[in-house]
């Protein structure tokens, strides 16, 4: 797949716009990502206090989920070994962010896919947060591109991949970590206790 001139459009655009968005897109592109760690640790915390062993499951599956798709696109980057369009397409507007060096592979992107999954994962524990964490990821992978980092078709798939088995890994292992929490809630065992909530409310 040859994305090569919609990457050119995208990195022109980007250095025709006022330099304020150049460097919100610098920052996003490099710091995003710390906005669903945030996120993570807000919905993990909202989770254990409901009393609910299948919430703080779930909460505690988004970054897991997040974790094993990263796995998942080093896996492929090693294998495809597509360099990085900064430095591959010719007469293309030079990047805003430093170019990865050579054998930091391209496709797919990294960053997409973490964001595709995180967005997918944290929607799943708090569905309402799929109105800001699906643009977020949308965002991410659009930055990818702007900054002059990516082609289109590396964040395409990253976010693809991202989503698909971030939401895959969340309904396999929703069923076993449930039961996993639950037993932890009734262990006794305070410093667990602590970290999963105090489970159902248990009547004489």
């Amino acid at each position: 797949m040859d994305t090569s001139d919609l990457y050119r459009n995208i990195t022109d655009f980007a250095h025709d716009t006022p330099h304020w968005v150049q460097s919100a897109f610098e920052v996003w592109t490099e710091y995003g990502l710390l906005v669903f760690g945030l996120l993570y640790i807000s919905v993990w915390w909202r989770a254990r206090g409901r009393r609910d062993p299948r919430a703080v499951a779930r909460a505690v599956l988004a970054p897991l989920a997040t974790a094993l798709v990263y796995v998942a696109s080093e896996l492929v980057k090693s294998t495809v070994d597509e360099d990085r369009p900064c430095r591959a397409v010719a007469r293309a507007a030079a990047s805003l962010v430093p170019c990865p060096p050579y054998g930091d592979w391209s496709f797919p992107s990294n960053h997409s896919a973490i964001a595709g999954a995180a967005a997918v994962a944290l929607a799943l524990a708090v569905p309402r947060l799929a109105l800001l964490t699906l643009p977020m990821a949308v965002l991410m992978a659009f930055s990818r591109v702007f900054v002059g980092v990516h082609y289109p078709h590396d964040v395409g798939m990253g976010l693809l991949l991202g989503a698909s088995l971030g939401a895959l890994a969340v309904a396999l292992l929703t069923g076993p970590m449930t039961r996993v929490i639950a037993a932890v809630q009734g262990s006794g065992i305070r410093a667990a206790v602590w970290f999963t909530g105090p489970g159902p409310a248990r009547h004489p």
